[in-house]
């Protein structure tokens, strides 16, 4: 008798276990729609690499089984399946992994993303577009995915780290910056970009934050015209692209007088994801020594 009660005792357990479901969750997507999932997501396919970054930072990167080109951070992402890249995606292999939840940038592929979602995907759009939106979506992220803890751990050191900058750069002098995503054609950022908003908070002034544009095209004569006292150029890693040496040749502009022509590595400034933090601190050092350098 002894022996049939344990095993009963087993079994509910176990049973129990078996058919325990969990409960469901929502988050709020930068589009402002209401994701709402049955249950945290185990299947994951992220079509952003800043998105892929969110993920493993809101301790999710378990969960992906599918990224876009290119995905290279955290290493581990390097090694994940590709579903596509910046021009298309394969449709048919995102199916095929079945995911139960899709984070997707709002300006990748609207028409095949629109697609996913008239097939019952789940997508989550991502498009923080300022640093203190990053840490929000990570939390965000984490709801989803069932990663509260971990989550708001990373977040809050985000936090934390933004907070510092802004209170060192408070009082500043500011100064008018000229950000340079590509020469030819030339490109810069508008004012409602999380680049304007870095440059903002780091005691700058976005020289064309007045247009509308996420990344407007601009002339040389724009450039002149509003008069940057520091130009910081996007590059591939630390070393600066060679094209930010072309300024030298106006020698009017205060930039230019100054030596005040700067490189931040675009992997992390150009990407909403955390190490967009790491280049914040930099943005912030460079227009230090650009403050520094007018007081000369």
């Amino acid at each position: 008798m002894r022996w049939i009660v344990w095993l009963a005792t087993a079994f509910c357990a176990t049973s129990g276990a078996a058919w325990t479901r969990a409960d469901p969750v929502a988050a709020i997507d930068a589009s402002g729609a209401t994701i709402e999932l049955p249950a945290p997501a185990r299947r994951i396919v992220s079509l952003a690499p800043h998105a892929t970054e969110l993920l493993f930072a809101a301790g999710a990167g378990h969960a992906i089984v599918g990224v876009l080109s290119p995905a290279d951070a955290p290493p581990e992402a390097a090694r994940l399946p590709r579903v596509g890249d910046s021009h298309a995606l394969d449709l048919e292999r995102i199916i095929a992994l079945k995911p139960d939840l899709v984070v997707a940038w709002p300006y990748l592929a609207p028409t095949q993303v629109e697609r996913l979602r008239g097939l019952g995907l789940p997508v989550y759009l991502s498009d923080p577009r300022s640093p203190a939106a990053i840490a929000d979506e990570i939390d965000q992220l984490g709801v989803l995915t069932g990663q509260t803890r971990t989550a708001s751990r990373a977040a809050s050191a985000l936090r934390a780290r933004i907070a510092a900058l802004q209170e060192r750069q408070r009082d500043v002098r500011r100064i008018r910056v000229f950000y340079e995503i590509w020469n030819q054609p030339l490109f810069t950022v508008g004012g409602g970009h999380l680049i304007s908003a870095a440059i903002e908070l780091c005691g700058g002034t976005n020289i064309f934050a007045s247009l509308t544009l996420a990344a407007p095209q601009v002339s040389v004569e724009a450039v002149l015209e509003a008069a940057p006292e520091a130009i910081v150029a996007g590059g591939d890693g630390p070393v600066p692209p060679a094209w930010l040496d072309t300024w030298r040749s106006w020698r009017e502009l205060p930039a230019v007088t100054r030596g005040s022509l700067y490189a931040i590595d675009a992997n992390l400034l150009h990407r909403a994801g955390p190490r967009f933090v790491e280049g914040l601190e930099r943005l912030c050092v460079v227009l230090d020594d650009a403050r520094m350098r007018l007081r000369r």
